[in-house]
C-alpha cells in the first residue's frame, strides 16, 4: 500500500512508467514505416521528461502508443513493453485502458483551438470527466471543476464554466485542458507541445502553470516538444529523438552543460538567442529523411558536420557517459571535445530558457 504524507501529497521518486525496446509502425500503401525504432525511457513521479525533436521524429507517436490510441491497423507494434506502474498496457484489453485513461494517465493535446468540443458547454466537458471516471454527483463535479477551472488561473470561473470554447482565447483554452486533464489527480500527464499555438508570453504562463501544479499534485510530465528552449527550465531530464531513434538522453544539467550529438548541438544552436541580435537565426541544413527511405546507418548523417564513413554503415552502439547521460553517435569524442574547447558555440541552459520564453505577463 503507498503511504501518503498528512497533506495527501504522494511520495516522490516511485517510476510509474517504463517504456522498452519499443517498435511502432505503420501499413502504408507503400509498404511498411517504422515511425518509432527501439525506443527506451523510463519516468518516477513528480518528474519531468522533455522529449525533444523535428517534427516527424516519432514524438507523438511514441505517446499516443503510450496512451493505446494509435488505430491497429494501420498501426503495428511488433516489439516493446510500456510498463504503467509494473503493467504492461500493451497487453492490457481496451475495455481496462479506459479506466487509466484520463483517470490515471492524462495527455493534453496540440492544439487548444481544436480540442474541446465547440458545440459542448465547458461545464458538460468538465462534468463529464468526473461523472464518467469517479461515478461523482452532478452538483459535486461542478463544484470541483469551478475549483479546478480557478487553480489554473481562469477569472470569473463561476461564470466562465458556462460559456462555449469559442468564448475563450487559445490561452485559456489551453488552460480549460490543463484543468480537465488534471480533474482526477492523474499519476502521468503527457503534454503534447502544449504552447506550440500560443505566443511566448502566454506561452510562459502555461509553463509556469504546469510547474506549480506538478508540485501540488506530484504528477509525472512528459513534454514533447520541438525546441530545447521550452524544456530548459522545466525538465528533470531530455530525449532527444530523430527519426524514430533516441540520438541522446540526458539530465537536463548534463545535456545543457555537455550535449554529445551533432543533431543535439543543431537544436541548441537553433534557440533565439538575446544575445544575438542582428545575426542570421541558425537553422540545420537539409531535412529529416524520408522514413520510406531512411538511409541505413545513423539516419542523421546526410545532415552532420561530424559525419564518418562508418555513419553512413550501421547505426552506431549506445555509449554511456554517465549514469544518466547515454549517447548513439560515431563522434561524440569530437563532439565533446569541440564543446568543452568553446569551438561550437550553444547557448547556457538560462540562455536557452530566456530566449524560448520571456517573463511570463499577463492576458493569456
Amino acid at each position: 500500500m503507498v503511504e501518503h504524507s498528512q497533506d495527501g501529497a504522494k511520495p516522490a521518486g516511485e517510476t510509474i512508467l517504463e517504456v522498452k525496446d519499443l517498435v511502432v509502425q505503420f501499413k502504408t500503401e507503400d509498404g511498411i514505416v517504422t515511425a518509432v525504432d527501439g525506443l527506451s525511457y523510463s519516468l518516477r513521479r513528480g518528474e519531468t521528461l522533455g522529449i525533444v525533436g523535428e517534427s516527424g521524429s516519432g514524438k507523438s507517436v511514441t505517446n499516443m502508443a503510450v496512451m493505446r490510441l494509435l488505430p491497429e491497423p494501420p498501426a503495428i507494434i511488433p516489439r516493446g513493453q510500456i510498463l504503467f506502474k509494473g503493467k504492461d498496457l500493451l497487453k492490457t484489453a481496451k475495455s481496462e485502458m479506459r479506466k487509466f485513461r484520463g483517470n490515471q494517465i492524462s495527455m493534453i493535446f496540440q492544439d487548444p483551438m481544436t480540442s474541446l468540443n465547440p458545440f459542448l458547454r465547458i461545464s458538460t466537458q468538465l462534468v463529464e470527466t468526473l461523472e464518467l471516471h469517479q461515478n461523482m454527483g452532478r452538483k459535486a463535479a461542478e463544484a470541483k471543476a469551478i475549483e479546478m477551472l480557478e487553480r489554473v488561473g481562469i477569472p470569473g470561473a463561476p461564470r466562465r464554466f458556462k460559456q462555449y470554447p469559442h468564448q475563450f482565447s487559445g490561452g485559456m483554452r489551453q488552460r480549460v485542458m490543463i484543468a480537465m486533464m488534471l480533474l482526477n489527480d492523474p499519476e502521468l500527464l503527457i503534454a503534447d507541445e502544449p504552447t506550440t499555438a500560443l505566443d511566448v508570453t502566454i506561452q510562459a504562463q502555461i509553463l509556469d502553470l504546469l510547474k506549480d501544479l506538478q508540485r501540488d499534485f506530484n504528477t509525472g510530465i512528459t513534454l514533447i516538444t520541438h525546441d530545447l528552449g521550452v524544456v530548459a527550465g522545466m525538465a528533470d531530464k531530455i530525449m532527444v529523438m530523430y527519426s524514430g531513434k533516441t540520438m541522446e538522453a540526458a539530465s537536463a544539467l548534463e545535456l545543457f552543460e555537455t550535449p554529445a550529438h551533432p543533431y543535439t548541438l543543431g537544436l541548441l544552436r537553433s534557440i533565439p538567442r538575446a544575445d544575438a541580435t542582428g545575426q542570421r537565426l541558425y537553422s540545420i541544413p537539409g531535412r529529416p529523411p524520408d522514413l520510406n527511405r531512411r538511409p541505413p546507418g545513423c539516419p542523421f548523417a546526410p545532415r552532420c558536420d561530424f559525419v564518418r564513413d562508418v555513419c553512413n554503415e550501421r547505426f552506431p552502439d549506445e555509449t554511456i557517459l554517465s549514469p544518466s547521460h547515454r549517447v548513439y553517435c560515431h563522434a561524440t569524442d569530437e563532439v565533446q571535445s569541440k564543446v568543452k574547447a568553446g569551438l561550437i558555440d550553444i547557448p547556457s541552459r538560462r540562455e536557452a530558457q530566456e530566449g524560448a520564453a520571456p517573463a511570463a505577463g499577463e492576458g493569456a
